[in-house]
C-alpha cells in the first residue's frame, strides 16, 4: 500500500516511544494517539520498511474505556494530525491507564532487551511535606501543571511552539497544560522571538526565566545562575543547564535513592564513611549530595560530569562535604582511566562504595557498565529515563556479576510516554 492510504486498525499493544501497535495483513503498524483495545481509522505515513509501517490516527471507530478528551485540546484526535503539537502523547488516556501502559513498556524492555524477569512497580511523584508532615505539594488529579521547564521552537516566521509529532514544523500554541501555571502564563505572552529555540524556566523562587537560544548563537541568558531547593538544601544551576523537569522529580528521585540505600544496608551504613563513592553523569551534584547526607561530612564522593559549568556548580553545591570533589570529564574516559590506574588502596575503598549512574537517555553503554563493574563497588544505583537503555545496561551488569532485585518506576512525566526508574544492584 502507498503512503496516504487509509486503513482501519485494531490496536493490540503499546510500544516504546509513545506509539501503539497494530497489524495490517500481518505487518506491524505503529500509530500514535491510540489505546490498546481500540479500533481506529488511520492514514499510512511510511511504508518503505519491510518490517513495519507507520500511520497517523484520524478517527476513533471504537474507543477504549480509558480514552478521555485530550488534556491539551490542540493535540486531540479531532484536530488534523499535522496540526497536533507534540509533547503530550498520552494525554488522551486516563492517568491510571497511562501508568499501566508505562509499566508494560518497562517490563517488556527488561524481558526482551535485558533478558531479565524483575518485579516492577510504578508510582506517581512523591508528595512534598513540611516539617509537620502536611502535604505542601502533590501530583494534580489530571497529571497537569508539573513542567517547570519547557523548550519551544521558533520558526523563520516567528511562530513559537512545539513541533508537530515526528516533524520539524512549529505548531503555535497559547496554552500548555503540562506546564506549571507560571510557565503557561509566560508562554501566552511570548512575542518577537528570533528563529531557533526558546526555553521557559521556573526556578525555586517561582520566577520564570525566558532563555532565547537563537540559531547559531550562544545564549547569555542560559548562564544565569538560579537556585533550586531539594531536601532543605539549595543547589546552584544555570538557567539553561540540566535540572529535572517535574517540579517534584528531584525530591522524588533523591528520596527513592535514599530509601533504597537505607533499606538495603541492613545493619551496615547505607553509605560507608570509609568507602569511595562515585556520582557519574553527576550534573550539579544532586545525587552526590544524597550520598553525602547518608555518608556524613567526611564521606569521600567524586562527581563526574562533562559539562564544565555544571561541574563548577557541583563544586559549590557539595562544599559542605570535606571529602567531596567535582571533576569535569567524559564519564566513559574517566571510568576507563580509573579502572586502569586504581591502586590497591583505592580499589579497597571502591569495594566499600556506592556508584550512582544517572546517564542521558542513551544510557551508560557497555563500556561504562563493564568498567564500573570492574571497580567492584559494594552497591550500584542506576537512575534511568529510558526503559530500553535501562534494560540493555542492566543486562550488561548482570553479565558482569551485578543484579537488581526490583525496578521502582516513577511517573514523572504524566500525559507523556516518558517514565523514570531506579534500580539498585549488588553482586
Amino acid at each position: 500500500m502507498d503512503v496516504g492510504s487509509i486503513i482501519d486498525l485494531e490496536i493490540t499493544g503499546v510500544a516504546h516511544g509513545g506509539v501503539f501497535v497494530a497489524r495490517h495483513e500481518g505487518r506491524v503498524v505503529f500509530v500514535p494517539d491510540a489505546i490498546p483495545g481500540e479500533r481506529i481509522r488511520a492514514r499510512l505515513t511510511e511504508t518503505s520498511k519491510k518490517s513495519f509501517w507507520r500511520a497517523e490516527a484520524l478517527e476513533v471507530v471504537e474507543a477504549a474505556p480509558s480514552r478521555r478528551p485530550h488534556i491539551w485540546a490542540p493535540a486531540d484526535i479531532g484536530v488534523p494530525p499535522e496540526q497536533r503539537p507534540g509533547g503530550a502523547d498520552f494525554g488522551h488516556i486516563d492517568l491510571a491507564a497511562q501508568r499501566a501502559l508505562k509499566l508494560d513498556v518497562v517490563r517488556d524492555a527488561l524481558a526482551r532487551i535485558g533478558r531479565l524477569d524483575l518485579p516492577v512497580t510504578i508510582s506517581p511523584a512523591t508528595p512534598l511535606r513540611d516539617a509537620d508532615g502536611a502535604v505542601v505539594a502533590n501530583e494534580t488529579v489530571d497529571g497537569g501543571g508539573w513542567r517547570t521547564r519547557v523548550s519551544l521552537h521558533v520558526d523563520d516566521d516567528g511562530a513559537v511552539g512545539p513541533y508537530a509529532q515526528r516533524s520539524h514544523r512549529v505548531i503555535p500554541v497559547q496554552t500548555m497544560p503540562l506546564a506549571t501555571p507560571a510557565v503557561e502564563r509566560a508562554l501566552a505572552g511570548l512575542t518577537g522571538a528570533r528563529p531557533g529555540r526558546l526555553d521557559l524556566v521556573e526556578a525555586a523562587d517561582c520566577a520564570v526565566r525566558i532563555v532565547p537560544r537563537p540559531s547559531g548563537e550562544r545564549s547569555r541568558a542560559a548562564r544565569e545562575v538560579i537556585i533550586e531547593r531539594v531536601g532543605g538544601r539549595d543547589f546552584r544551576v544555570d538557567a539553561g543547564g540540566f535540572w529535572q523537569v517535574h517540579r517534584l522529580a528531584a525530591h522524588t528521585l533523591t528520596d527513592a535513592v535514599s530509601r533504597r540505600l537505607v533499606d538495603g544496608a541492613g545493619d551496615d551504613a547505607p553509605v560507608d564513611p570509609e568507602g569511595w563513592h562515585l556520582d557519574l553523569y553527576g550534573g550539579v551534584g544532586l545525587f552526590a549530595a544524597t550520598l553525602g547526607v547518608l555518608g556524613g561530612e567526611a564521606a569521600r564522593i567524586t562527581s563526574v560530569e562533562s559539562d564544565e559549568r555544571a561541574t563548577e556548580h557541583a563544586g559549590h553545591n557539595l562544599s559542605e562535604w570535606v571529602g567531596a570533589r567535582a571533576e569535569t570529564a567524559r564519564v566513559d574516559r574517566w571510568v576507563a582511566a580509573l579502572r586502569a590506574s586504581a591502586t590497591d588502596a583505592q580499589r579497597a575503598r571502591l569495594a566499600r562504595g556506592v556508584v550512582l549512574l544517572d546517564p542521558p537517555r542513551s544510557g551508560a553503554g557497555r563500556h561504562v557498565v563493564e568498567d564500573v563493574a570492574a571497580l567492584g563497588p559494594r552497591t550500584i544505583v542506576y537512575v534511568a529515563c529510558d526503559p530500553v537503555a535501562l534494560a540493555r545496561d542492566l543486562g550488561t551488569f548482570r553479565d558482569a556479576g551485578y543484579l537488581a532485585d526490583r525496578i521502582d518506576a516513577y511517573d514523572l512525566f504524566p500525559n507523556s510516554h516518558h517514565v523514570e526508574a531506579v534500580a539498585v544492584l549488588r553482586r
